[in-house]
């Protein structure tokens, strides 16, 4: 027979545990919120942070400051990696000089094909956008989603 203070210890921290569990899985699941500031500033941000396999990705791309950025390519340095790193998609695109002035924006679809034409895997992947000043010094802004069956 199991003492009766065991077993309501066992039960406080199963109930514990469960609410914490589901305060860090709201907590993971937030949408990056947008916040303007002073100075370079760049966001990048999904219409939400969990797909389907094969469902589409919306991608907004955001000058969140006050200074316009510029980019080396027409995809405002967009791409998507996997989590340690490897290039799965980057959009073709021609190589200019693009700019974003304050509070501009540029959206993007994301059909979750790799560059070769295959589709993506389950997984977590980064949608990563990098820009650079006048003055020779980058930005770079990511935000993880989750592509689940």
């Amino acid at each position: 027979m199991i003492p009766k203070g065991a077993a309501i210890f066992f039960i406080v921290g199963l109930v514990a545990a469960g609410a914490l569990g589901l305060y860090l899985s709201q907590i993971a699941s937030q949408i990056p919120t947008l916040v303007y500031e002073n100075g370079p500033s760049l966001t990048v941000i999904p219409d939400k942070i969990n797909y389907h396999v094969g469902e589409p990705v919306h991608i907004r791309i955001i000058n969140s400051g006050t200074i316009p950025l510029s980019f080396s390519d027409a995809s405002y340095g967009l791409k998507i990696t996997r989590l340690d790193g490897i290039l799965v998609y980057s959009p073709t695109s021609a190589q200019v000089i693009s700019k974003l002035e304050p509070k501009e924006e540029k959206t993007f679809v994301w059909d979750q094909t790799k560059n070769d034409g295959t589709k993506t895997y389950q997984g977590r992947y980064k949608i990563i956008s990098s820009t650079f000043e006048e003055n020779g010094n980058s930005l770079k802004k990511f935000v993880t989603i989750n592509l689940l069956k």
